[in-house]
């Protein structure tokens, strides 16, 4: 009958359409989860902590656990060395600063002389210039005594290398002599 044929014909179509639907599903979902494969093998590709080395491991592949807690300590790592390095351009910075600073001073002395080479020769004298030398040296060497450990030869090489990075900077020279030579002038010397 036409009802039977009718029924015949759309029971293959509904069989057909839920094939067609259970088979894009599946393909979708075979392509998440290749997409998902495809992420944890760059992250263990690209994150050099999940790089195989221990002989334990052999052949086995990193758990997915395991790629994405590398992974995040990897990033922490990541994130300390850029704090660093900021901290770094930052010192250099300050630094560059200071050596503009000291480069104008110079180029205003040198100024000054070129422009009255004569004008001051006469002004400064030994004895002044001995009480700055002097004065530099029981400064630096104060802070030295001060900072260095001398218990053992480590020990103080340790320090040396952190007394100059502190001391021996030329703005502690340069407040030194500036703070010196004020004292001077109120002296009369």
């Amino acid at each position: 009958s036409d009802d039977e044929d009718s029924d015949y014909h759309q029971e293959p179509y509904k069989e057909t359409y839920k094939d067609r639907r259970r088979r894009a599903h599946t393909q979708a979902e075979q392509k998440r989860r290749d997409a998902i494969k495809k992420g944890y093998d760059d992250l263990q590709a690209i994150v050099p902590t999940c790089e195989q080395q221990d002989f334990c491991i052999g052949s086995q592949k990193l758990s997915k656990a395991i790629v994405l807690q590398k992974t995040i300590d990897y990033i922490q790592f990541l994130h300390k060395e850029k704090k660093k390095q900021e901290e770094e351009v930052s010192t250099l910075r300050k630094d560059v600063m200071a050596l503009k600073i000291m480069k104008v001073n110079y180029e205003q002395i040198v100024k000054a002389h070129q422009d009255n080479p004569n004008e001051g020769k006469d002004q400064v004298s030994d004895e002044l210039k001995f009480n700055v030398f002097q004065s530099i040296m029981d400064s630096l060497f104060q802070s030295f005594n001060a900072s260095i450990s001398v218990t053992s030869f480590q020990e103080l090489s340790a320090c040396v290398f952190s007394w100059i990075e502190e001391h021996c900077k030329p703005q502690v020279g340069v407040g030194a002599v500036g703070g010196l030579l004020q004292r001077q002038r109120e002296t009369g010397q």
